[in-house]
Formats: structure tokens, sequence, C-alpha cells
């Protein structure tokens, strides 16, 4: 866990397979407003062990039990991917006082093509890392290796330093439950009056849940909430415009 600021609580959730890091450059344009609070999920790198099989609600549930033992009822949330999701069940629990939710999942139907490319891409990565984890230190010097590396997921993954591309990748690796999750039967239950107020941020070029794709679905699920597009990001938008997505959250606030 990250924590630093003061003032009231504002929890980061991070997507599949990452950790609470990717946060790492957003943070310190959020602390001077908000006691920041960056969690790691069950089963990621970092995190609580996973169990058996891992659901979404188990991430949930692991999250609230997060807040419980550090004493926080309610919290503004801000979170990318599974953590965006993570986030919008967290305001349906009436634990949030706002929610940012930055190209959240669960926005498919049961068995969609689309969570099943999200999962194909994964399961390709993942593959690709275990290869070549070896040569990371040294390749991962070169800009154009770690924009490659990074293409499913950032415009300009070159913005990565050598040993983030490396940390990530461990993060990937280290990630049990990166399967189960993407395997998921789980998805977003529509949401028509809102618990708080609530900001669906999509990535301009995402190519894992794209906007008139799950974009698209997220808004008919959602159609209450404000809506905002990040122009010229990928689906983390933390590594390709770390100001853009600290500003964004701090408009869901109410700053």
């Amino acid at each position: 866990m990250i924590r630093e600021g003061s003032g009231e609580p504002l929890v980061l959730l991070h997507g599949v397979t990452c950790s609470e890091n990717v946060w790492s450059e957003v943070i310190p344009y959020l602390t001077p407003h908000y006691d920041v609070i960056a969690l790691t999920a069950l089963g990621h790198k970092g995190g609580q062990p996973a169990k058996s099989i891992t659901t979404f609600e188990d991430i949930v549930n692991d999250t609230e039990a997060s807040l419980d033992k550090l004493g926080i009822k309610r919290a503004h949330f801000a979170g990318n991917s599974m953590g965006g999701w993570s986030a919008l069940e967290l305001a349906r629990r009436e634990r949030a006082i706002s929610v940012c939710a930055l190209s959240p999942a669960g926005c498919w139907d049961v068995a969609s093509e689309n969570q099943l490319h999200a999962l194909r891409t994964l399961k390709a990565v993942t593959k690709i890392t275990k290869k070549t984890r070896w040569a990371l230190p040294l390749v991962a010097k070169n800009r154009y290796v770690r924009r490659f590396a990074m293409r499913e997921n950032a415009v300009k993954g070159d913005r990565l330093t050598a040993e983030q591309l490396i940390s990530m990748a461990d993060d990937l690796l280290g990630c049990p439950a990166r399967f189960d999750l993407l395997n998921t039967h789980e998805f977003l239950a529509p949401m028509k009056t809102l618990p708080c107020p609530i900001m669906l941020a999509w990535a301009e070029r995402d190519r894992i849940f794209p906007v008139n794709v799950n974009g698209a679905k997220a808004r008919s699920l959602i159609p209450n909430a404000e809506w905002r597009m990040l122009p010229k990001v990928g689906h983390v938008p933390m590594i390709d415009n770390p100001k853009l997505v600290a500003d964004t959250i701090l408009a869901s606030t109410g700053l």
C-alpha cells in the first residue's frame, strides 16, 4: 500500500496484472488535496494471496476489507480497468463519496467477443513476457522496445523507464489471478440511479476496451454518469499522461 497526503481519503485501484505502483506518477498531483491511498488487489503481486479461483467479487470484498482495516467508511475512488469496475461496485455498496472510473472493465455481455479478445491478448503478452523476462534488463533500455512492449496498454510506452517496464513485467508474472479475472462470467449490472457522483473517463485510443464498444456499453449501463474522453492515451492512461489522469480524478471529486 502507498499512502501519502492528508484530507479526505482518495483510494486508487489498479487493473488486472498491475499493482499500486502503476499510480506512482499520478499520486504527487493528488496529495496536495487528499489522503491518497493506492492498494494492491487480491491475487496480485504485493497483495493478499489469490484464492484457488479468484472472482471479481473476491476482489471487491478484499478491497472493502482493506477499507475496514484502515477505518475508512467512505472515500473518493479512482480506478482503471478492473479497478474502475471495483470502484463502481463499492459505490453500489455505499462506500463511495465519488467515483472516477477510467475505462472500467465489466462493460460487456457474458462471453462477449471483446472480453475474449482481452483474455487472448493477456495470454499472448504473458507468454512472450515469460520467454523474454531474462533479457529485459538489456533490451528495456531501448525506447522502441519499451513502446512495442506496452503497445496494448499505452500510446507512448517509451515514457516508462527500463526499471518501470521490468517492474510491470514482474507484476504481470506475479499475478496468479490474472486469467481467472479475465475469464469471469461476471459483468457490470446497470446503475440507473447514481449512489454518488460518477465519472466515466475513457481512453481515446484504448485497444483493450475500445470506446466505441465498451465505452458505449458503459454509457448505456450508467446513463446518468458524467462522460469524459481522455485524448491520445491508451488503456492504462497513467502511463501516457499522469497529469491528465490526475486532473480528471480531481475534477470527478468536485475540485
